[in-house]
């Protein structure tokens, strides 16, 4: 009986230590776990410590275009380059931040802002590719990249100056 007992707790230790490491290992949702993702609040302190333009990605678990995306945007080596001149932040259901600012032309999903070092929604980088009526709806990855190079030159431009051009 008590080896049975110590057996119990022993896998239920596993379980939950197996538990945890899951949580840790699926940050990106979906979105790519070879990403450095933030929860929201680190990612803007981060930002503002590092002076690096924020990436924030607001999705819904149960969103078919979210779902659409997910696999390209974790596939996409040029994104995943990019990303390390970036905070990258990557809000899911209830984590997406409220306020004016994180629609700004409508709640629709996925949605992507680029923001500056100080939290700032930089309204001007858009999907210039894409819906006007969605500016900020990303459906290909090229589409996210081509803004992700917009939001550099905007908000970081020594990084571009620091980089040779193929790099980006």
């Amino acid at each position: 009986m008590a080896s049975s007992l110590i057996v119990s707790l022993a896998v239920l230790g596993c379980l939950s230590v197996l538990g945890c490491a899951g949580d840790d290992q699926n940050k990106g949702r979906g979105f790519g776990d070879n990403f450095a993702w933030k929860d929201f609040q680190s990612g803007l302190q981060e930002a503002k410590e590092t002076k690096k333009p924020l990436l924030l990605l607001i999705h819904k678990s149960w969103c078919g275009a979210c779902k659409a995306l997910k696999p390209k945007f974790a596939a996409s080596k040029q994104i995943q380059d990019l990303s390390k001149h970036f905070v990258m932040v990557n809000v899911e259901d209830d984590e997406e931040p409220h306020g004016e600012e994180y629609t700004p032309d409508g709640g629709y999903i996925p949605r992507i802002l680029f923001m500056d070092p100080e939290g700032k929604v930089r309204r001007d980088i858009v999907n210039i590719n894409g819906n006007p009526s969605y500016r900020y709806y990303y459906p290909d990855p090229i589409q996210v990249v081509d803004s992700m190079k917009l939001a550099l030159e905007k908000i970081a431009p020594d990084t571009l100056n620091a980089q040779h051009p193929d790099e980006l």
